[in-house]
């Protein structure tokens, strides 16, 4: 079955990315812990900008995969803006085909995925090539989303109904909305020994600075997920517009939190 990417490639939702990365790049680069002379691939590479960054903090020599051809084309044009054009061999394909050479098949000291196997129907596959590309010794890093994990205070029926229709849209097309619990499960499956498991926090209350950032990510997200909840009749008009509501008053509440994490594992092949 091919892959869904729920949320399109829009310009709005390249901005929504963008800024997703703003808030998690730099927590995720503490987990990387990437040294100086590591050969990296960036499996699902979006935009290109977490990928930009791992070469840039860390002098490795980074490869990034990504299907889209118009994700591709930001990340190239983002890259020339940034004066990076030459930082990162970007490389439009599939990550069940990947475009690499023979040689470099289990050439990589690093193989890393953020935000990819819950959009695809068999994220046992991909984390399978992960693990071929990988070389002995090196590193699969695994980080996605458990949407079960999100929660806002004060709560609200309407909003709950949203988020449940928005995690259940995923399953409609055939993704996993949990995978995130799974990553350690997917590493062993794939004949990796499992070595870490943690979390990237990324909630936030009123007051602090990154809270509206957050929301308006997490708002963003939801609409992409319109059309689809609504084809598969897991939500009315109606439905939607009063959990788009209650959240557009939370988020002046002054008592608004958001607590979410991504889950982060990371397997080693032997």
């Amino acid at each position: 079955m091919k892959s869904i990417y729920i949320h399109g490639t829009e310009p709005e939702e390249q901005e929504r990315l963008s800024l997703l990365n703003r808030i998690i790049n730099d927590a995720c680069l503490r987990e990387l812990n990437l040294q100086k002379g590591e050969c990296v691939l960036d499996v699902g590479s979006g935009l290109g900008q977490f990928t930009r960054e791992m070469a840039s903090t860390s002098g490795c020599r980074v490869v990034g995969l990504e299907r889209s051809p118009e994700q591709l084309q930001t990340a190239l044009r983002l890259a020339s803006e940034a004066g990076q054009a030459d930082l990162v061999e970007f490389r439009q394909g599939d990550a069940l085909e990947m475009p690499l050479e023979p040689d470099e098949w289990g050439s990589f000291d690093v193989v890393h995925t953020r935000f990819l196997l819950e959009h695809v129907p068999d994220p046992g596959a991909v984390v399978r090539q992960m693990a071929r590309a990988c070389a002995p010794g090196g590193r699969v890093v695994l980080v996605d989303d458990d949407h079960d994990l999100l929660k806002l205070w004060p709560e609200d029926p309407a909003w709950d109904r949203l988020w449940r229709a928005y995690t259940d849209s995923y399953r409609a097309i055939g993704n996993d909305p949990i995978v995130g619990r799974r990553l350690v499960s997917l590493l062993v499956e794939a004949g990796l020994r499992p070595r870490r498991n943690t979390g990237i926090f990324f909630g936030s209350c009123q007051g602090h600075p990154s809270f509206q950032g957050l929301v308006d990510n997490l708002l963003g997200v939801v609409e992409t997920a319109f059309g689809a909840m609504i084809s598969h009749g897991l939500l009315t008009d109606n439905e939607i517009a009063a959990g788009m509501g209650y959240a557009a008053a939370w988020r002046t509440l002054p008592d608004a939190t958001l607590w979410y994490s991504a889950a982060w594992a990371e397997g080693i092949k032997t």
